[in-house]
């Protein structure tokens, strides 16, 4: 990689602005980065200036809440289906229709989003949504025919906008670019992994401890309060583009950089799909079931200290050098589990694999908020997503395949295998992660922006 630090581009790219972007307030000092942690005191500090702002408390606080459900549903959709059933192949696939669902129908929300408003279209998605959950808990224990609970988990996982996408959103608009925007995606992952520490073990307590379809119920609650809370925050709420707003075709991200992100996006979902699978049925050969959710909590600990760090370190390296490093430490960690051979063992080794995973997503976020125009934003980090949900879903079904056939040790070759091929997709992407050829990426897709036609003028009329 090229060592910029001395030049302009250097300083532009230790800051999260889009390249072509007009920065407000005064410009950042002429500094070298350092790669130094600060102190406790130091950190708590500079995440404390995001929260300056009026309104950054309340969507941040609101969307952690209706975040929850994304580590909960899924699991506990699993554990209610391989409740009833006996079988883990099952509850993956019923697992991963929700998911697969969620990765077709979110851009196309993202994008209605992006030109009508956060609140205007994802509330009435969310009361949609939940009433699939809801039904599909019901359908599970009366036991419906089997193909209703495909048809339940489609609804309910293809109707949920992306809570995560839209709060980022909102922390481009209210602070617009500069060094702060980094740390709020920092932020905002430290927040993701609080949710999957304190997610999976509430569904795994409620729906072995109470009844096995209480963890569905509980996250579809807190899905409907969480969504209704956050959208109502309106004055943080970017403004919607509306009808007569430029369009961005969404053929135009299928940029080498953005693809090289959404596959390695992919395999980090399949990771994830395929472990919490894993795990659930590991803890269960152990006889604990009931502790799998704190061994996936584990998981996500490991990656909010890293994330925490992440944001406060400065580095001498681009942001695309940062994904590469992350994708690499993704490629090496994960094998790790190949080795766990008892509970405690499966718990440690997956804490310091955990390691790699808030890094990694940090900094393929920033990469897109790098490339991408204010008018896609939105779409485009639900796109990458999307990517990270098809991964759940194919890590999901064949986990739960895996586990069926071989045991649940043996199916750890799953997840490492895909971080390895992680790591090398990222490896093999450098040269379109260098400095300039991003530069050069948002330059055209910032050119690429095309006006909303007139009233009255014939979609045939307009440009191809």
């Amino acid at each position: 990689m090229m060592h910029l630090s001395r030049s302009r581009r250097s300083i532009r790219e230790s800051y999260p602005e889009q390249a072509g972007r007009t920065t407000t307030g005064p410009s950042p000092p002429r500094s070298t980065p350092t790669t130094e942690i600060a102190s406790e005191a130091q950190v708590l500090t500079s995440y404390a200036e995001l929260f300056r702002t009026p309104g950054t408390r309340a969507f941040s606080a609101t969307g952690f809440i209706a975040r929850m459900p994304i580590s909960q549903l899924g699991l506990a959709s699993l554990l209610l289906v391989s409740a009833q059933t006996g079988s883990y192949g099952l509850a993956g696939k019923v697992s991963a229709t929700a998911a697969l669902a969620g990765a077709i129908v979110m851009p196309q929300t993202a994008r209605l989003v992006d030109r009508y408003g956060q609140a205007r279209v994802a509330r009435p998605i969310i009361l949609a949504g939940a009433v699939g959950w809801l039904l599909l808990a019901l359908a599970v224990t009366e036991a419906w025919p089997t193909w209703t609970w495909f048809v339940l988990a489609a609804i309910g996982g293809g109707l949920g906008p992306s809570i995560g996408a839209m709060v980022r959103a909102r922390w481009v608009h209210v602070l617009g670019s500069g060094h702060l925007q980094r740390r709020a995606f920092s932020w905002e992952s430290a927040v993701d992994e609080i949710v999957f520490i304190v997610g999976p073990p509430l569904a795994t307590f409620l729906a072995t401890g109470l009844a096995p379809w209480a963890g569905v119920v509980v996250a579809t609650a807190l899905l409907i309060i969480g969504g209704w809370l956050f959208t109502g925050q309106t004055g943080t709420e970017p403004p919607p583009g509306g009808k007569d707003a430029p369009r961005f075709p969404s053929r135009l991200l299928l940029t080498p950089t953005f693809v090289a992100v959404a596959l390695v996006f992919t395999c980090c979902g399949v990771a994830f799909g395929a472990i919490d699978v894993i795990v659930v049925a590991f803890a269960e050969e152990a006889g604990s079931k009931g502790v799998a959710g704190l061994i996936l909590a584990a998981y996500a600990a490991g990656s909010l200290i890293a994330g925490l760090g992440f944001g406060i370190i400065s580095f001498k390296r681009s942001v695309g050098a940062q994904f590469v490093v992350a994708a690499s430490m993704f490629g090496l960690l994960a094998p790790l589990l190949l080795l766990a051979s008892n509970l405690w063992l499966c718990t440690i080794l997956i804490f310091i694999a955990g390691f790699a995973i808030a890094p990694l997503l940090i900094s393929a976020t920033v990469l897109i908020e790098r490339i991408v125009p204010p008018a896609a934003l939105t779409e485009a980090l639900t796109w990458s997503t999307t990517s990270l949900i098809g991964g759940v879903t194919i890590g999901g079904a064949g986990g739960g395949s895996l586990v069926d056939r071989y045991g649940a040790q043996l199916s750890f070759w799953l997840p490492a295998g895909v971080a390895i091929l992680a790591a090398a997709i990222a490896i093999v992407s450098i040269p379109r992660l260098r400095f300039r050829s991003v530069q050069r990426t948002a330059s055209r897709l910032a050119a690429s922006l095309v006006d909303a036609p007139a009233p009255g003028v014939p979609q045939a009329e307009l440009p191809s």
